[in-house]
């Protein structure tokens, strides 16, 4: 038996073991440890074979068809592409385990934690098994067994009208994705039993061009509302604030990965690629979800809404990699698509790690300050000096910034959207411009955004009593913590290393570019695919550290003193939390310079004295960000619905014979259509 083979048997046995002995545990405190201990055995397990894979590069194939033998039973095979995935449900899975320990403590009497470690080990299996499937039944049994229990994972805190709703848009918004899912398997299926992904993948081959065109739309829309593309990211913002803080985590770090492995495996390695305008269109949806992310994120006073917007900026930052890729590859420029691929593998690995960071921070703030709202916050390094250092790290990441691990991948997309200027066709040379443009613009927000998120949270004065009284969260969330800020550290300066590996794996999915060299040098430089320009994260952060370090060991070694003094106050004596930026200030001009994407609502209330409207008591002016597409996509939708139910429902007759009626139409309906496909 291999390694990999022990290491799936390990993993299925703990998250399964951990769901069953957590629901028979006989307290609470109980069921929080054997759900931690479960998840991080099954964690471990899938770790060891995904390392296993992608080190030997040899699948891991099994089968156990007598358990559901009329759909060729589950079936698994763990190929390079499945197993980078897998170990991204580990790199975020043991660290949100251990934070989930001490996390889930303050639901002890309000919530069964029992039910919450089942749904936990089974919503790790379920992402496990995603990357592991080898035939349809397999992925969509995965598929749902991840929506459902996410579902009773959000719907935790369930008492909360807010997390009721939140809940119903994740289900309905899930289980669409998963309809979507169906036909788009059924034509891929060769047809009989042929459920296996070898047929799939033998019988797309030979598909006409509209058939795979539709194969093509119904993966991008059935994935691409798992990862949050706009404009079926309303979910997103809705369940990730209501879910706990280390399943927030999970969601943002892992879940929505995994649709960007369908799209990849599905497109990439099913279909093949296609043509320029698929390509054109996934550019187009990575670039629509990346800015309209990172505008929402900059309006939002909610510091977890945040963060889940920023996810939907950092998806279509992935998906603009990826369509880079299939526009390069359509014009046989395999090697410069393949940069594409390895680009948002890369950041898709990156994101997963800073977000993971930044979701566990936030529960901590969420812990000790009891609020959400960025407005009563401030103040916080004071009394949370290590989980504020903790989060910077985990902000300036997101932002970017050099030589943190979200720098290199960014930096790689660039490169590869920048490559399309090689290809000379008139819409290429307008679309690749505008995709760098709106990148380029989406980094620079984004910068801004966490600039608001660190500062208006930790820096300043305290708006509120909880986070005055704020201290830090137990050292084993700290810990946790500290290790995926030093993951971002560490996939920043071996990012050119990574990014080798991680344009392997890509190779693999092609079989016309897998023959396609690196572009990486050694592992001291990242390079550009036509080798003009080049970057050294390694080197960025040791600059950084002479600029840094030379002036403090001058100042120590000259003898000087460090002055401290209050910020000018504007000539008052006294400072207050009133005198501070807010959340809102802060954002308020972007908000007027991109007023006709945000549409705000706005109202402006002015009470007067009842003798004489000339003396004014107070001036009230209130601005809401009510998203737009919400209200053009999914209003209609709503209204119509509730206007067909309310027809339908005239259908209840109370009439036993009327619901005979019904059974015998639909039976004859059923016959009949039968004889006309048979």
């Amino acid at each position: 038996m291999s390694f990999g083979t022990l290491g799936l048997i390990v993993m299925v046995i703990g998250y399964a073991a951990g769901a069953s002995v957590s629901l028979l545990a006989p307290s609470d405190r109980a069921a929080r440890v054997l759900t931690a201990i479960g998840a991080a055995v099954g964690g471990i397990g899938g770790s060891i074979a995904a390392a296993s894979v992608l080190i030997t590069r040899v699948p891991v194939e099994t089968t156990f068809a007598s358990l559901v033998s009329a759909a060729g039973g589950i079936a698994i095979r763990l190929d390079p592409l499945g197993a980078f995935f897998l170990l991204l449900v580990a790199i975020v899975g043991l660290p949100a385990t251990v934070y989930g320990i001490t996390y889930t403590g303050e639901y002890e009497g309000r919530h069964s934690l029992r039910l919450f470690g089942l749904m936990f080990n089974g919503f790790l299996l379920g992402m496990s098994l995603v990357p592991c499937a080898a035939n349809v039944f397999t992925f969509l049994f995965a598929w749902e067994l991840m929506a459902i229990t996410s579902y009773f994972l959000v719907m935790t805190e369930s008492q909360h009208a807010e997390t009721r709703q939140a809940g119903l848009w994740y289900a309905v918004m899930t289980h669409f994705g998963f309809l979507v899912l169906l036909p788009m398997f059924l034509m891929m299926a060769p047809g009989g039993g042929a459920t296996a992904f070898a047929d799939l993948r033998t019988h797309a081959a030979l598909m006409s061009g509209p058939a795979r065109n539709v194969v093509f739309l119904l993966a991008l829309v059935a994935f691409g509302s798992k990862a949050g593309l706009v404009p079926l990211h309303v979910w997103l913002p809705r369940a990730h604030p209501a879910a706990p803080s280390h399943v927030s985590a999970l969601m943002s770090g892992v879940m929505i990965k995994l649709g960007v492995y369908g799209v990849l495996r599905v497109v990439v390695d099913f279909l093949g690629a296609g043509p320029a305008w698929w390509g054109g269109l996934v550019l187009a949806a990575g670039s629509i979800s990346a800015l309209t992310g990172v505008l929402y994120a900059l309006a939002d006073n909610d510091l977890k809404r945040l963060l889940a917007y920023s996810s939907v900026e950092n998806v279509g930052v992935i998906f603009l990699g990826i369509g880079a890729g299939l526009v390069l590859h359509s014009y046989g420029l395999h090697a410069l698509a393949l940069v594409g691929f390895g680009a948002a593998l890369l950041h898709t690995l990156n994101h997963a790690c800073f977000k993971a960071l930044l979701f566990l921070a936030t529960g901590n703030l969420l812990h000790e300050a009891h609020t959400r709202n960025m407005e009563r916050m401030g103040g916080l390094i004071k009394g949370m000096p290590q989980t504020a250092v903790l989060f910077l790290i985990g902000s300036a990441a997101a932002a970017a910034l050099p030589p943190l691990n979200g720098f290199a991948s960014e930096w790689m997309v660039f490169q590869a959207l920048l490559s399309g200027v090689q290809i000379p066709q008139p819409d290429v040379a307008i679309g690749a411009p505008l995709a760098i443009g709106v990148l380029a613009l989406t980094s620079g927000l984004a910068a801004a955004c966490f600039v608001k998120a660190f500062g208006i949270s930790f820096l300043a004065m305290p708006r509120s009593d909880g986070a005055a009284r704020a201290r830090e969260a137990h050292w084993s969330s700290r810990a946790v913590m500290g290790v995926l800020a030093a993951g971002c550290v560490g996939l920043g300066l071996a990012a050119p290393r990574i990014f080798d590996g991680l344009f392997r794996i890509a190779a693999g999915l092609s079989a016309a570019a897998s023959s396609a060299s690196p572009p990486a040098v050694g592992s001291l430089w990242l390079a550009a695919p036509n080798g003009v320009a080049q970057v050294s994260p390694l080197l960025i952060a040791a600059a950084a550290v002479l600029a840094i370090g030379v002036p403090m060991a001058l100042v120590r070694l000259r003898g000087l003193e460090w002055r401290r003094a209050d910020t000018w106050g504007c000539g008052r004596i006294q400072q207050t939390a009133r005198m501070e930026y807010t959340s809102s200030a802060f954002a308020e001009p972007l908000r007027r310079v991109f007023s006709e994407l945000y549409r705000p609502t706005e109202d402006l209330s002015i009470n007067v004295h009842p003798d004489s409207r000339y003396f004014v008591r107070s001036i009230t002016y209130t601005s809401a960000v009510v998203p737009w597409i919400e209200r053009a996509f999914y209003d209609p939708v709503a209204s119509g619905m509730r206007a067909f139910a309310t027809q339908v429902r005239r259908l209840q007759g109370g009439s036993v014979h009327l619901y005979l009626l019904y059974l015998s139409g639909a039976l004859m309906a059923a016959l009949v259509a039968a004889w006309w496909f048979k």
